[in-house]
């Protein structure tokens, strides 16, 4: 029985945290100087990883999310497991372990 209980309170707190690989494109990799971060976090929605992320590189503050915080900044494009987060729930966009996110700025340019 303890067993089982040991094993419902690792779960639980392992169902909290998770392990994403977030790949960073054009400026906003040149923005953080890391191509690939791997990043522990309690972020449940994309939303939730997106402020996370501006919050934890100062350079990218307002480049990810709206000021409103309802949309993705700009053009910008965020990917999870090569889909677009448009094309599922946007910033609602609920996050798996060992996702891989894509953060692509809008470029420009002929």
């Amino acid at each position: 029985m303890a067993a089982t209980v040991a094993y419902k309170t690792s779960h639980e707190k392992h169902s909290h945290i998770v392990q994403l690989e977030c790949v960073f494109f054009g400026p906003f990799r040149d923005a953080i100087d890391e191509k690939t971060v791997y990043h522990e976090t309690d972020a449940t929605t994309v939303g939730d990883l997106l402020r996370e992320l501006e919050d934890e590189y100062p350079p990218l503050a307002g480049e990810l999310v709206d000021e409103d915080a309802a949309t993705l900044a700009g053009d910008t494009v965020v990917t999870l497991d090569k889909k677009n987060v448009t094309h599922i729930d946007g910033l609602a966009t609920e996050l798996r372990e060992d996702a891989v996110i894509r953060l692509v700025p809008s470029v420009y340019g002929g």
